[in-house]
């Protein structure tokens, strides 16, 4: 019976009147799904049931294969239905649910993921659970069918095991926030040793961290690029470089539209897992970006400019924000959208194009994902150009052309489903991109995506008082989280930079009086995850560890420090030295889980480097410096404009104030720990003060 079949005949569950897909994909299915929220919760109480809770995303393959297999199965649902209240939860409406359960999941087994499966008691404590279960047993996986009743049974004599390991739990979770201030300062010279120590479980064969499956680790990468320019070791740009490069030709790369999937399950980047989400695109597209202008390599401002372009193309809104994902599976099969065979490469190219093309991007008969071949690039333009005794222009040239008749081919295919939630923090993170992809590429559509997306932000997510985390079908919903507000000043940080519009830096300070007045940690420093008015759950965490996006805190501080660069205002600084000196001994100790909040420390121990631009504003010169500066890598960035015509047009470091503008030139200072430099009416000069 098809699935459509399969609705036709049911009636549907609670989740048909959500928003999120996630959830909807779940509105056919037997078990009787509630979201989280008080009716579900009520009625656990009342009927003294025990909770499973099924926490997962839309373009999360494995929770596609659960779903088929065990909860569209009339006999699981009906032990579900019978034996417990169920929730499901989209982790990317609720990641405050997602980090205390999948911390649970973790203490409990040592590891986690999605779909993520947990047994809570009717207050919402948990005692057991996991992540993906087969139906039955099978390769040493107990059945979830085995599963649902071995916890019924237990639960149901009163079962000390499950008590026990409730509280056990409970407190665990509790003591996950229980941070302490260190004694004594952070040293200076910590980001760089923390590098290094990172820098051991680099794969010198194929870039990246460690062996399979491999993650971009966008932050780790980030922070060797900050090492490189503080401690001027040529082996952290290699490790970069290399890295880039390799990711660049492999498969995790969109070879045709662009984009990156989610991570690789093998060492080399050849076979991705093929979701693609909008943190990753948005973290890797300055991480290129970054890359291109530290170690001079202007493919990887390419690669960039074509992230940007598939996420305008694929994953803007009208309104402006971007879309959260879109999915492996197409047509029921993981990847079909994006693979190919020798028939269909030559279907679309002729022979003349084809052999060129199976040869550029490895299509082969047997293939490389079940018989068919994703796309990725061994050989480079040059050796190409040999092979098929072309010049390297020419043959540039040709691979442009094959690339444009396999993407128009590839379009008419059954494309990925998409998640077209709007979230604050995701959002943040392209806004960012895009800013700085307009600054490195001079690309103007880029700064209109920009200023589109930061203005849906401020209108639409922010209602004047709060933001809201999610926005779809034109209801914005969900009390935001740290993560959201801070990645949404720095992204306003970001656009102020590319823009020099005092409005921005005005919307940064909005967002952050709010983190200071409902997140921070008053006694011991630091922010919880949610604010002081959020729904009550049974631990108040504080994100210290970064996964594939930055902690709330990480990019609290990072937010703190810049808007202390550009307003002064002293309290921004005392709360990022303090949630600094929080988390120092867990940043000594876990560097891997605190690449970001490293790369603050680093913002911290060498201070901002302020760029002081005196002159018109609007002149073709000042136009032109802060271009060419936008293919410098300079750290920890601030730059000013200080317009003699509008002496009120932006706020200038004190010690750069009054600061003249030489012969009516255009005139630059650099200022750094409180120091500027002599004047330079020279763009060569500045250069040389920036990397001298």
């Amino acid at each position: 019976m098809s699935e459509h079949d399969t609705q036709a005949h049911r009636k549907p569950n609670r989740l048909i009147n959500e928003q999120s897909p996630y959830l909807r994909q779940h509105a056919y299915n037997p078990v009787d799904w509630y979201p989280w929220g008080e009716e579900a919760l009520s009625r656990a109480r009342a009927e003294n049931k025990p909770i499973l809770l099924s926490i997962g995303y839309s373009a999360c393959h494995w929770c596609h294969v659960m779903e088929g297999e065990s909860f569209e199965d009339d006999a699981i649902a009906r032990l579900i239905n019978e034996n417990f209240i169920p929730i499901k939860v989209d982790r990317e409406e609720r990641p405050d649910l997602d980090q205390i359960y999948m911390e649970a999941v973790q203490l409990m087994t040592g590891r986690g993921g999605w779909p993520l499966n947990m047994f809570l008691t009717p207050e919402g404590k948990p005692f057991w659970g996991g992540t993906y279960f087969p139906p039955s047993d099978r390769q040493g996986m107990p059945g979830f069918a085995r599963v649902l009743a071995a916890v019924a049974e237990a639960y149901g004599r009163g079962a000390r095991e499950v008590q026990n390991n409730s509280e056990r739990l409970s407190a665990a979770l509790q003591s996950l926030a229980d941070f302490s201030p260190g004694e004594g300062e952070i040293s200076r010279e910590l980001p760089v040793a923390a590098a290094r120590a990172l820098a051991r479980a680099y794969d010198s064969v194929h870039g990246g961290l460690g062996q399979a499956p491999k993650f971009p680790n966008s932050f780790v990468f980030a922070l060797f690029l900050r090492a490189y320019d503080a401690d001027n070791d040529a082996n952290f740009a290699d490790m970069v470089h290399d890295t880039l490069v390799k990711m660049a030709k492999g498969g995790i790369y969109d070879q045709l539209g662009g984009g990156f999937h989610r991570y690789s399950v093998d060492e080399r980047w050849l076979v991705p897992h093929f979701e693609k989400m909008l943190y990753d695109n948005a973290l890797l597209t300055r991480l290129y970006i970054d890359a291109a202008r530290a170690l001079g390599e202007p493919e990887f401002l390419a690669v960039a400019g074509e992230t940007l372009d598939y996420v305008l193309r694929e994953m803007t809104s009208p309104e402006g924000g971007f879309y959260s994902t879109q999915d492996a599976d197409s047509e029921g099969e993981e990847g079909k959208f994006f693979v190919w065979t020798p028939r269909e490469v030559r279907e679309m190219l002729g022979d003349d194009l084809a052999p060129i093309a199976e040869r550029y991007f490895d299509v082969t008969a047997e293939g490389n994902f079940d018989g068919r071949s994703i796309l990725h690039r061994t050989i480079g333009l040059d050796e190409a150009a040999r092979l098929f005794e072309r010049s390297p222009e020419e043959l540039a040239g040709v691979i442009g052309t094959i690339r444009g008749k396999l993407f128009a081919a590839r379009e008419r295919r059954v494309h990925p489903g998409r998640d077209e939630k709007i979230l604050a923090a995701w959002n943040g993170m392209m806004i960012s991109a895009f800013a700085e992809g307009y600054r490195a590429l001079h690309d103007k559509r880029y700064l209109e995506a920009a200023e589109k997306a930061a203005g849906f932000a401020m209108s639409v997510l922010w209602d004047g008082r709060a933001l809201r985390r999610a926005y779809k079908d034109g209801v914005a919903r969900f009390n935001a989280y740290l993560e959201d507000y801070a990645l949404l000043a720095g992204a306003m940080l970001d656009v102020y930079a590319a823009t020099l519009d005092r409005r921005y830096l005005e919307h940064a300070r909005t967002l952050a009086s709010v983190m200071l007045e409902r997140f921070l940690d008053r006694e011991r420093g630091g922010f919880f995850f949610t604010s002081d008015d959020h729904e009550t759950l049974i631990a108040r965490s504080k994100p210290a560890f970064d996964g594939s996006t930055p902690s709330g805190n990480s990019a609290a501080v990072h937010a703190m420090l810049r808007l202390h660069a550009y307003t002064g205002d002293e309290r921004y600084l005392l709360e990022a030295e303090r949630t600094i000196k929080l988390f120092g001994e867990s940043m000594e100790q876990q560097p891997f889980g605190s690449a970001h909040m490293l790369e603050a420390v680093d913002l911290y121990a060498r201070g901002p480097t302020e760029i002081v631009l005196v002159g018109d504003r609007r002149s073709a010169e000042f136009i032109e410096w802060t271009e060419r500066l936008g293919l410098l890598y300079v750290a920890n960035l601030a730059i000013y404009a200080a317009d003699p015509s509008e002496p009120q047009s932006g706020f200038v470091p004190e010690q750069a104030r009054g600061k003249p503008q030489v012969d009516g030139r255009l005139t630059a200072y650099v200022c750094r720990e409180r120091v500027c430099s002599p004047p330079f009416t020279s763009f060569k000069d500045l250069q040389a003060e920036l990397h001298g």
